[in-house]
């Protein structure tokens, strides 16, 4: 496998790239079921501070250049503020959601409708499970793409053929690393951060091979899903409580900003989680 990209020196300069992000407010957020390892049904949820801790991120966004539209919520759909598990955009083109969770499965095709109404419609009807980019996360040319507990392995083939981009198959094999989104941070075109120990062994070395000289995450900051993180080539904004990675990001030549998403994480999400990216 070619490998991507030697360690940068600090002196390389980092331009940030104005995105288009998709969110969705977490006015009917709750922790009503368990469909991975950080939701606990029942939890109390502080509402107030989950919208001001969200709104934090969009107006980070905002402040950063970017453009943000933000999509009305269901009720009943709690998890609707994971905007990301919605869609997969790439060259204008949704590869729309199919979610394992029949709780969740509502959300395809709000996500479709609020995609649609913001002017993109040429949308592809998924054919096998797959939960948008929790699971494929687009990365330059190609498309990192998890399985293991969410989506179907069979996705990652129709993806390849949707959105015209080679795939990367990644096995997670960690419970609480449950979509790729909380196991890599797509950092530029060429550049990954990522947890070892939440893939099997094979896509280990598959990661190892392609980016030797990746930011490798500690457990505790992967335990405060600091690898949930938003990257526009430059800024990096990612939890507040990553401290290590944030350090070893300053040290590459990024500008990490921390934010606290402590109330959705009750949910099993961070800032990756809550925002979509629209790719022309």
């Amino acid at each position: 496998m070619t490998s991507v990209l030697s360690r940068p020196s600090e002196t390389v300069p980092r331009n940030p790239t104005r995105r288009h992000y998709v969110m969705c407010p977490p006015t009917h957020f709750a922790v009503e079921y368990a469909i991975n390892p950080w939701m606990t049904p029942g939890a109390a949820v502080d509402l107030d501070l989950a919208f001001a801790q969200w709104d934090t991120l969009r107006r980070t966004y905002v402040e950063l250049g970017h453009e943000v539209t933000v999509v009305e919520p269901v009720p009943g759909l709690p998890d609707m503020v994971y905007a990301a598990n919605g869609a997969t955009v790439a060259g204008g083109i949704v590869y729309g959601a199919m979610f394992r969770y029949a709780e969740r499965v509502p959300e395809a095709a709000a996500y479709r409708l609020a995609l649609a109404a913001a002017g993109l419609t040429r949308f592809a009807e998924p054919t096998f499970v797959n939960e948008g980019e929790g699971d494929l996360l687009v990365a330059g040319e190609v498309v990192l793409a998890g399985s293991g507990f969410r989506t179907d392995p069979r996705a990652h083939v129709e993806a390849a053929r949707v959105l015209r981009r080679p795939v990367l198959g990644l096995e997670l094999v960690d419970p609480r690393y449950y979509h790729l989104d909380t196991a890599v941070t797509v950092l530029s075109d060429t550049e990954i951060a990522y947890l070892p120990g939440a893939f099997a062994p094979r896509s280990r070395g598959v990661l190892a091979g392609r980016y030797p000289a990746a930011v490798i995450a500690s457990a505790e900051d992967a335990a405060v899903l600091g690898l949930n993180a938003v990257s526009d080539g430059r800024h990096v904004v990612l939890p507040s409580a990553a401290a290590g990675l944030a350090a070893e990001y300053a040290d590459r030549g990024f500008s990490p900003v921390g934010v606290d998403l402590s109330e959705l994480l009750k949910g099993g999400g961070g800032p990756k989680c809550c925002t979509l990216e629209v790719r022309a």
